[in-house]
């Protein structure tokens, strides 16, 4: 039996890591969003604007007698221009850690930045920001709608929580789009699981599919769900990362659209210079440093931000 060598810093190009390294990097990042998992995937070019056509109602389709004058559909599809951004880290490793354990390294490498780059894609097309709260890279996202449902509004004999979904389900309805799924903060399945009737019995038997390692997490109120910590802003690990207080937002998915760049790319460097959060100037070579950075192109546009609703709940650490 062939034995595969462990991989070495200096069997990768210094310039560019193969395919077979970044490729499940890009695929998870994908698995990994919640908007991504819900919105409608279009094709997205790197040099050029991409029009991407968005369904603002089916066509209408109605009986014609022969010889007759053909319907005319009342249907309409609006077109979005959809802007490749670009979304980049830079990793300081320490260069006894690559040497030493380059195939270890890049193993950890394929189970974070997916998750890297799904969080801040997810940041951006629900609340228009950037992960350190500056102006997103996106025109259109998925707050800007005014409906909204605060959680709780609804009394247990009403129905809960439950009855604050179907209730924000309505707002869609009621204006004539389809709640095809809700994304959510993760704050919010705890609520979910302990949500109960008058008589004590669990609403919610649960919210998740045993094993799924992607952001969908099977369903609510009949529609499905997908989680990610975007929803409230507050990420994990960043305590400069504040929660804004949304619990969900749903809608019709129709109406929003995603694109993903050729390929993500990785570089490495053990000779190039970075500049910390603090401003200073740190030099790979003289600190023994390999310096990983990776980029990724994503776009997103979306029609009707009416065609989405809000649930919003107290923000952690705050007081109900």
């Amino acid at each position: 039996m062939a034995v595969t060598a462990p991989l070495k810093l200096s069997d990768v190009n210094d310039a560019l890591l193969p395919r077979t390294i970044t490729g499940p990097i890009f695929e998870k990042s994908v698995e990994r969003s919640a908007v991504m998992s819900l919105a409608q995937r279009a094709p997205l070019a790197i040099d050029a604007n991409t029009s991407v056509p968005i369904p603002m109602d089916v066509p209408t389709a109605d009986w014609v007698g022969s010889a007759q004058a053909k319907p005319l559909s009342s249907g309409a599809v609006g077109i979005k221009t959809m802007q490749p951004r670009k979304i980049a880290v830079l990793i300081p490793v320490a260069e006894e850690v690559a040497m030493t354990n380059a195939g270890g390294l890049f193993t950890q490498l394929q189970r974070d930045l997916p998750t890297a780059f799904a969080r801040a894609f997810d940041m951006a097309a629900i609340h228009g920001k950037t992960m350190k709260g500056a102006a997103g890279p996106f025109s259109d996202y998925l707050a800007m709608t005014s409906n909204s449902v605060a959680l709780g509004t609804a009394a247990q004999a009403e129905g809960g929580v439950w009855a604050d979904f179907v209730n924000g389900m309505g707002q869609v309805v009621d204006q004539d789009w389809d709640y095809t799924g809700t994304v959510a903060d993760h704050r919010l399945k705890p609520t979910l699981l302990l949500a109960t009737d008058t008589t004590g019995r669990p609403i919610l038997v649960d919210t998740t599919q045993p094993g799924m390692q992607q952001a969908a997490a099977g369903t609510l109120i009949g529609e499905p769900l997908a989680y990610s910590r975007s929803v409230s802003g507050k990420q994990r690990r960043q305590s400069t990362s504040s929660d804004t207080g949304l619990r969900a937002i749903g809608g019709d998915w129709s109406q929003a659209a995603y694109g993903v760049g050729m390929d993500i790319t990785v570089r490495i460097s053990k000779e190039a210079t970075y500049v910390d959060e603090e401003g200073g100037v740190h030099s790979a070579f003289q600190e023994n440093l390999v310096l990983i950075l990776a980029e990724a192109f994503y776009g997103y546009v979306q029609g009707d931000a009416e065609a989405f609703v809000k649930f919003t709940g107290t923000p952690s650490g705050s007081a109900s």
